[in-house]
C-alpha cells in the first residue's frame, strides 16, 4: 500500500478544496495552544500544509509513514518542527502518542479494514485524544455527461477497494459511515461531513490520471469493458465534470477540552 509523489501532488489541490472548513478549523483548535500533531500516512504533507494556515507558528510535528522519501519531503514543509517516524501502520502500539494531541489522517481509512479502525479507537480512547480524518471515499461518482458504462465501472472499482490492502480487507467505500459507527461505540463524540472531489475542465491532468485509475482498478476486478469506457471517458475531460464523493470526520473523546488558542 503506497502513492508515488507526482500522484499526491497531483490530487492536492482537489484534496483542498475538498475538506469541510468547519471540521478543519475545530480539529485545529482541539489541537490546543501548543499543537502536537501525529500524522498517520502523512504521504508529503499534504494534511500538515492545509492546517498550517490554522494553527500556532510553534505547532510540532510528528510524521508518520512507511515510504522514506515522502517522510522527507513531508518534513522539508516545517524545518526544525517535525519528526518522522517510519512506521508499519499495522502495529499500532509503536504511535508515539506520547504528548500528541491531535492524531490526523488523510485518504487513509478506506484502506484499511474495520478491525484496524477499531483498535485505532481503543488505542485513541485510552489516550484520550482527538482524531481528525478527511478524505475517505463514500463509493459515490458522478459523472457529466454520463455514459452507459458508468454505473458498472463504478461498482467494479468499489468492489476493488474492498479488496486487502495488506492489513485485512478495506473497508472501502463503507469507510465513511463505518469509521463513524466505530468511533461513537468507543465513546467519542463524532462529527462528520462530505468533502466531495469536484473535478472541472480545469483539472484535465487528474481528470485523465483519475479515469485511468478508476479503469484499471475495474478491469483487475473483471468489469468486461473498462477499456472501452475509457477510451469514451478519456476525451471528455476537456469539457465534461466530476463529483468523486468522501467524507471528514472529527471524533472527540469525552471531556476533552482545551483553552481559547487565542
Amino acid at each position: 500500500m503506497g502513492f508515488s509523489a507526482a500522484w499526491l501532488a497531483l490530487r492536492e489541490p482537489a484534496d483542498r478544496a475538498a475538506r469541510d472548513p468547519g471540521l478543519l478549523s475545530r480539529a485545529a483548535t482541539l489541537a490546543g495552544p501548543r499543537p502536537v500533531i501525529l500524522d498517520l500516512g502523512c504521504g508529503t504533507g499534504s494534511t500538515l500544509r492545509a492546517m498550517s494556515p490554522h494553527l500556532p507558528a510553534h505547532a510540532l510535528w510528528r510524521l508518520a509513514d512507511l515510504d522514506a522519501d515522502l517522510l522527507r519531503l513531508a518534513a522539508a514543509e516545517a524545518p526544525g518542527r517535525a519528526t518522522t517516524h517510519l512506521l508499519d501502520l499495522r502495529d499500532l502500539d509503536a504511535l508515539p502518542l506520547e504528548g500528541v494531541t491531535l492524531v490526523t489522517a488523510s485518504a487513509l481509512l478506506d484502506l484499511m479494514p474495520a478491525d484496524w479502525i477499531g483498535r485505532l479507537a481503543a488505542r485513541l480512547a485510552a489516550a484520550r485524544l482527538p482524531f481528525y480524518a478527511v478524505l475517505s471515499y463514500d463509493g459515490v461518482m458522478a459523472w457529466q455527461p454520463p455514459l452507459p458504462d458508468d454505473d458498472a465501472i463504478t461498482r467494479a472499482f468499489n468492489d476493488h477497494q474492498r479488496r486487502d490492502k495488506g492489513l485485512g480487507p478495506a473497508l472501502g467505500p463503507a469507510a465513511a459511515t463505518r469509521v463513524a459507527e466505530i468511533f461513537t461505540e468507543a465513546g467519542f463524540t463524532v462529527a462528520t461531513a462530505d468533502s466531495p472531489w469536484r473535478i472541472g475542465p480545469d483539472q484535465q491532468d487528474l481528470h485523465d490520471a483519475l479515469v485511468q485509475g478508476i479503469a484499471s482498478a475495474a478491469a483487475e476486478q473483471g468489469a468486461p469493458d473498462a477499456a472501452g469506457w475509457v477510451a469514451a471517458r478519456a476525451p471528455l475531460s476537456a469539457s465534461g465534470q466530476c463529483i468523486i464523493g468522501h467524507r471528514d470526520l472529527l471524533a472527540t473523546p469525552p471531556g476533552l477540552t482545551h483553552p481559547d488558542p487565542r
